[in-house]
């Protein structure tokens, strides 16, 4: 197909031009790139492609290792600039469009069909190679966007400096935020799950350490629905505690802090939801240990042998004396649990229809769960 060839290398300058104007008009990634990229390393790339094709007409060994090699470096470069899989692939058929346009219009008959075998041939050795450079590129963008955001929450959570890791991240740290500690039981969730849920819920890329569970999130962030949402994404409670930091340098003390309330009401047997320090300010004060620890404890020796009522005053304080949430919880009628709650105070001599013993009651079962090893 030489004279093909020759009747087609005139029109590659012409060909590139109405290539790019299509990628213009056409894919989105291409419209709003500036004219002097448009006109300068995209047409280049265009035309060094065409001149590929054209090589095509010459015969099926035309095109060698060396031009998939620049195909594959081309569509490295592209991916790291972020061109989008579906926008490369579309430019290389729109090219694909143009270039057999222009032969349907100087090929002879008996010349289309090899020249039509060539354009399929080179598009199958190309899409794959095009794919797969993407893929490779964006992984290994992916990797090291990670590894900058870990590096980043990393020196946020440490008081270390931060702006560097920052910048390069593309993250503002330069506000208030939500310090959140997550504990989804195990096994744990998967990493891209809960970060989907974290980065639509805040509608912006949230910084979240996945070995220890701990979040940055925007200040003023809606926290309960989220807590609600995750519990439904992972199909399990979840519990949490939160702290303000009003400015980076708070995080670390917030970050403590958050630590220290989720061990509180882990070790005190709370209900799955968020928590803050005046949440649990009671019991992180009974939590000191000492002989008052010891004493209040005690109250609750006499319901040793029978564990179903501890079980049952347990849920009726966790449940903030609800007799109708705690039977439900419990799984037990309502005259079953009062049955049980009159037991209690018999045994324990603290009346629960008293508020002072009941505060007390209270305050035991805090402190029995808090003697706990």
């Amino acid at each position: 197909m030489a004279d093909l060839h020759s009747r087609m290398a005139p029109k590659v300058r012409g060909l590139t031009s109405a290539v790019v104007a299509r990628c213009a008009a056409e894919i989105p990634f291409y419209r709003e790139s500036p004219p002097e990229i448009l006109s300068g390393e995209v047409a280049r790339s265009v035309s060094a492609v065409l001149a590929i094709l054209l090589r095509t007409l010459r015969g099926p060994d035309a095109v060698g290792p060396a031009d998939l090699t620049r195909i594959i470096e081309w569509s490295a470069r592209r991916a790291e600039e972020r061109l989008p899989l579906e926008a490369a692939v579309t430019a290389y058929l729109i090219g694909a469009e143009v270039w057999w346009q222009a032969l349907t219009e100087v090929a002879e008959a008996d010349e289309l069909a090899a020249a039509g075998e060539g354009l399929l041939g080179w598009l199958r050795t190309a899409m794959p190679a095009v794919a797969l450079a993407h893929q490779q590129a964006q992984e290994d963008i992916r990797s090291e966007s990670k590894r900058v955001r870990r590096a980043l929450i990393g020196a946020l959570l440490g008081g270390q400096p931060y702006e560097s890791l920052a910048e390069a991240a593309g993250v503002e740290v330069g506000q208030a935020h939500e310090v959140v500690l997550f504990d989804f039981g195990q096994p744990a969730p998967p990493v891209r799950l809960v970060q989907s849920a974290l980065d639509a819920h805040t509608g912006t890329l949230v910084l979240m350490d996945h070995v220890d569970g701990v979040a940055l999130l925007p200040g003023g962030c809606a926290l309960e629905p989220l807590v609600r949402r995750l519990a439904e994404v992972v199909g399990r409670p979840v519990l949490a505690a939160a702290a303000l930091a009003g400015e980076p340098a708070n995080i670390p003390d917030a970050a403590q802090e958050v630590r220290e309330v989720l061990e509180l009401v882990r070790r005190i047997n709370r209900p799955p939801g968020l928590y803050r320090f005046d949440d649990v300010l009671l019991e992180h004060q009974l939590a000191r240990p000492g002989a008052g620890l010891v004493r209040l404890a005690a109250k609750l020796a006499p319901l040793d042998g029978h564990p179903h009522l501890l079980e049952t005053l347990r849920a009726f304080v966790n449940r903030g004396h609800n007799r109708r949430r705690t039977a439900l919880d419990l799984h037990i009628h309502r005259n079953t649990l009062d049955y049980r709650l009159r037991r209690v105070s018999m045994l324990t001599g603290l009346d629960l229809a008293v508020p002072a013993q009941a505060r007390l009651l209270e305050a035991a079962v805090t402190a029995r769960d808090l003697a706990r090893p």
